[in-house]
């Protein structure tokens, strides 16, 4: 009766059995091997699906600190969110937000990349202090920005002084408290699009530009016909992180507005809080998670589509 064969088994048959005997694995072992790599995928999966799960469950419910004994009221939440106005204003603030802040984050984000592409001395010594912002936690940089635009003490009044513009209500006015958030949030994230940015600038084949440069091509001719194109993949994937945590942010808005004044910039992601843990409707608060989280799946995977479509495009262009 011949024994299972084993890993040894095999490269002693292909070294013709010479050479030093590596470790016996048995056949039974190399089976599993597949099984076991999944597992920790299945944990992270199970960690993750099963607290959503959850909540989608909750949203079916009247969870409230008023109402101990909860009700189960099926989707009257979710009618209830779309049926009031406060969700109409919020969704209309986030996504003013977002696309205000993604769109200046972007165009900055790859001007400052394109200035930084040449490999200065001066140049390298910005690209590290280009980074200084990420390395601040947004709430921090939030309530720094914060202090800075007081319209009595802060900083930015001060300066703006000698042009007669000393007394700005930043955050006391709805549109100004909007353009200060999205400020900070420009402020903190517009290195993030310029390094992808400035990556990308740096991967691009060279030949195309010397033959633009022997054709005697404009620097605004080249951006426009090869430079942007070629980027725009790298451009597009800033876009996307930056979209998506747009949609989502809490932290900025909350630690410099607060939502105020009144309710001009509560966002989806502020109203979620309100809801759950200020008046403690938890269902309530819940159901507006899962709507925002909807939200945000739909728009990144268009996003993701447009992306994988400008990628194929951009593998058939011949090199």
């Amino acid at each position: 009766m011949s024994s299972p064969l084993t890993e040894t088994d095999h490269g002693a048959a292909s070294h013709g059995g010479s050479g030093p005997s590596a470790r016996v694995v048995p056949r039974r072992r190399r089976a599993l091997r597949p099984y076991l790599l999944i597992v920790p995928a299945l944990l992270l999966t199970g960690g993750i699906l099963y607290p959503f799960g959850l909540g989608l469950y909750y949203t079916l419910f009247d969870f409230a600190a008023s109402k101990p004994r909860p009700d189960m009221v099926g989707l009257d939440n979710y009618r209830r969110i779309f049926g009031e106005s406060s969700f109409w204003d919020s969704a209309w603030v986030t996504v003013l937000y977002a696309v205000g802040a993604a769109a200046v984050e972007t165009v900055l984000g790859v001007a400052v990349a394109l200035l930084l592409h040449r490999s200065t001395r001066v140049g390298r010594v910005l690209e590290k202090i280009l980074i200084l912002p990420l390395m601040i936690a947004p709430v921090i940089a939030a309530i720094m920005w914060k202090l800075m635009l007081q319209p009595s003490v802060g900083v930015v009044n001060y300066l703006l002084k000698p042009f007669g513009m000393g007394g700005v209500q930043w955050t006391d006015t709805p549109a100004g408290a909007l353009l200060s958030s999205i400020a900070v949030d420009v402020w903190v994230y517009t290195p993030f699009v310029a390094i992808l940015a400035l990556a990308g600038l740096r991967s691009l084949p060279v030949s195309p530009f010397e033959a633009a440069a022997v054709d005697g091509a404009g620097w605004w001719f080249t951006f426009r016909k090869l430079t942007l194109p070629m980027l725009w993949p790298y451009v597009l994937v800033a876009v996307i992180f930056r979209f998506m945590d747009s949609l989502k942010v809490f932290d900025i808005i909350y630690a410099l507005t607060e939502g105020g004044p009144g309710d001009s910039t509560v966002v989806l992601q502020i109203r979620a809080y309100l809801e759950a843990i200020r008046f403690q409707r938890y269902s309530y608060g819940i159901s507006y998670m899962i709507v925002l989280w909807a939200v945000v799946y739909l728009v990144t995977m268009v996003l993701v589509r447009y992306l994988g479509k400008i990628q194929n495009r951009a593998a058939e262009v011949p090199k």
